[in-house]
């Protein structure tokens, strides 16, 4: 049994193995389930503790919303509306103003278009001629964007679509070039060329929404054409620190980028002053802030002259739409839908604020060191009590639990102390990882155990009592299978004229016989936890302390020997008057010899070896010798010292040549604390001096003294004394 179980290991190892490779290269493979999962945390740590609203509101939104075109018509609005509020921002002292439209084709309320449009009516002829002679309305917006800070947004397309606008932002590269990381378009639409050149900064307008279309971070450059263009917030805090100012891009391969010679991406982008955080992809991680109406200032108030000069001025202003029709709206980890033009000017109040979330790009590989050390942890720890001759212990289920409980509990706590630090580690994958590996490993174990148990119930099942089979069962650990060397106490019971009994019986009666016999000799060896090791024809052998250990093998053993008698006589009760009574012989001894499985690997018994065996064996024959139920070896006799033991000789064994001291057992505790017990040994020992002395009358003098004292226990003792006196 101890050689299967060391087999089954390797299968564990094996299985276990399989069980974190599969975890592993299941999160290298990143399918989209495991990418919804980790993303899904992160927004929850956002959803709990999003960017802190800045009171002094450094960005505001010029919000063309549902009541302004309720007010001021239907969208698009002459550009001239919009060449307005650009003026009254410029005036107010805004510091940018940032353009989240893309203006690709000529307004059609130009003059142009309104003259050819009257000129359809001859009536009308000299209005049409003055329209005519007005400027177009894409000029009056050019001459207001020439004249102040104005960025303009474009957006990135994967078809050529027409040509773009100079890139306005100067690059600096540190490392490999960025134009192999940034998300790259063939080409890209913007606003009018006109428009365009006006502007003193261009930026994308483009976002990469997550597979659930949850807009969670935002890229600082795209890759249009082969040249690089900024972001719009990006564009935006560079024009604040002056339209001269450079971009730098640190990418893999820049002094203090550990890359180890890989292309592993982008890793910070500077625009002045300010020093960026960026996955490998060039993209900002955004902490959004709750949604706040100060924020926001309606277009039409801009219009109507209500809104006061403190509010714009100093302030990084975004012109962009709430309205519902427009088609701006956006969905965040905080709000369901989210005007896109907020989601820009968030990204600026997060650069201005320095409070960003970063993924870094040693977060994945900790992570899959943390789940296979944790979870290679936890095998060990199911399988620590495992060995050639040792199964599953419930104290290593234990620890191993403990163990991915506090390692689950750890890496949770690990992420949120992250996450207050700005970085993003992902706890969930790991830790659905190593309760797997923990599960599976611990499925496995009870499997594995209960398989053992099963094997142990089959093995000792006929050997020792129920109570002892599952208390091997449910404690394996304590069961040596191997071969050991162990002090045990041996009986042998043998029934006395086997061959007289039995004579005249056909088979199938002496098997009836021998069942009736040995059953109850059985039941009682099991109720005191010995263990039967063979019936031999008319006797039984039986040994205490294996495979459990038992303090108190001798004593238990003496008490199943005299419980063995009692059945015997209680038996020849049942049998009747007429019948030949059945007498039992049983010898005990004490002593060290090897316990374990004896045999051959195709069939093998749980036994025991040793001189003490023989020993036990002879001493059972003197009971044939002395006429005593029970005999007893000098180290059974003193484990139990508190029986109703008599020494009846020092004799000399077959086979051995050295005296053994030799004791019967008249009865338990409660016979040897009778009151004139110590008085029938007195007279017991008296007979026996006697007899050595050859004085046979006094020998027999002493008997009839013991016998009056009563103790019935002791009447087959002095039956079988009596028999030996001559008459």
């Amino acid at each position: 049994m101890g050689r299967a179980v060391g087999k089954r290991q390797p299968l564990y190892v094996g299985l276990m193995g399989l069980v974190l490779a599969a975890a592993v290269l299941l999160r290298i493979l990143d399918p989209a389930p495991v990418a919804r999962m980790r993303l899904a945390v992160f927004d929850s740590m956002l959803t709990n503790a999003p960017r802190a609203i800045d009171p002094a509101f450094p960005v505001r939104i010029v919000d063309i919303d549902e009541a302004s075109l309720a007010e001021l018509g239907q969208w698009p609005w002459p550009r001239t509306r919009l060449a307005e509020m650009i003026d009254l921002l410029a005036a107010a002292g805004a510091r940018t103003i940032t353009i989240d439209l893309i203006l690709a084709e000529p307004d059609r309320w130009n003059a142009a278009n309104v003259a050819r449009e009257l000129a359809r009516f001859p009536d009308l002829k000299p209005l049409s001629e003055k329209a005519a002679a007005l400027p177009s309305n894409d000029d009056v917006l050019a001459a207001a964007i020439a004249k102040a800070p104005v960025v303009l947004g474009f957006a990135g397309e994967r078809a050529v679509t027409r040509q773009l606008a100079e890139p306005r932002a100067p690059f600096a590269v540190a490392g490999d070039d960025p134009k192999l990381f940034a998300p790259a378009f063939a080409g890209g639409v913007g606003s009018l060329p006109r428009l365009s050149q006006a502007a003193t900064g261009i930026g994308a307008v483009n976002w990469l929404p997550e597979r659930d279309q949850v807009v969670r971070r935002v890229p600082l450059l795209i890759n249009a054409a082969d040249r690089l263009y900024p972001s719009l917030a990006l564009e935006t805090v560079r024009i604040a620190q002056g339209p001269g100012t450079t971009v730098l891009v640190r990418s893999s391969g820049a002094s203090g980028i550990l890359s180890f010679g890989e292309q592993t991406g982008i890793d910070s982008i500077r625009a002045g002053e300010i020093i960026l955080p960026t996955d490998a992809q060039g993209e900002l991680w955004l902490k959004f802030a709750p949604t706040d109406p100060r924020r926001t200032i309606s277009a039409r108030d801009l219009l109507a002259g209500r809104v006061d000069k403190s509010e714009i001025e100093g302030r990084f202003i975004f012109i962009g739409t709430s309205a519902t029709g427009l088609m701006d709206l956006r969905t965040t980890p905080l709000v369901a839908a989210l005007p896109g033009v907020e989601i820009h000017a968030q990204a600026l109040e997060q650069m201005l604020a320095g409070d960003h979330l970063v993924r870094p790009s040693w977060a994945t590989g900790a992570e899959l060191v943390f789940l296979v050390v944790a979870g290679f942890l936890s095998a060990l720890l199911i399988s620590q009590s495992q060995s050639v001759a040792r199964l599953i212990s419930t104290s290593g289920a234990v620890a191993a639990a403990i163990l991915s409980l506090a390692a689950i509990v750890g890496v949770n706590a690990l992420s949120w102390f992250a996450y207050g630090h700005g970085l993003l580690i992902d706890p969930v994958y790991p830790s659905i990882a190593l309760l797997a590996v923990y599960l599976v490993g611990s499925l496995t174990s009870y499997i594995r155990s209960e398989a053992d148990r099963a094997r142990i119930r089959s093995a000792f099942g006929f050997y020792v009592s129920p109570t002892v089979v599952e208390e091997l069962a449910r404690t394996p650990d304590r069961l040596k299978l191997g071969g050991e060397m162990r002090e045990v106490t041996l009986l042998f019971a043998d029934v006395r004229g086997f061959s007289r009994l039995s004579e005249g019986m056909d088979a199938e009666a002496l098997v009836r016989f021998v069942n009736t016999l040995f059953t109850p000799l059985a039941d009682e060896i099991l109720s005191h936890r010995g263990t039967i090791d063979k019936f031999m024809g008319d006797a039984v052998m039986a040994f205490w302390n294996a495979p459990l250990t038992d303090l108190d093998h001798a004593r238990q053993a003496c008490r199943a020997a005299l419980a063995m008698q009692s059945a015997i006589v209680t038996m020849n009760a049942a049998r009747g008057q007429n019948a030949q009574p059945v007498l039992l012989g049983i010898g005990l001894n004490t002593g060290a010899c090897v316990v374990g499985n004896v045999g051959s690997p195709q069939r093998f018994d749980y036994s025991v070896l040793g001189d003490v065996v023989n020993t036990a064996s002879r001493i059972e024959e003197m009971t044939k010798a002395f006429g005593c139920p029970i005999i007893i070896g000098g180290q059974t006799a003193a484990a139990a010292p508190d029986f109703a033991l008599v020494e009846i000789a020092s004799a000399a064994l077959r086979g051995k040549d050295r005296g053994e001291k030799l004791y019967a057992v008249i009865g338990d505790e409660t016979t040897a604390a009778h009151a004139r017990w110590n008085e029938m040994k007195s007279l017991i020992l008296a007979y026996t001096q006697a007899m050595t002395a050859g004085d046979k009358v006094a020998a027999r003098r002493h008997i009839v003294a013991a016998r009056a004292l009563g103790i019935a226990p002791a009447d087959p003792l002095l039956d079988a004394t009596e028999q030996r006196l001559p008459i």
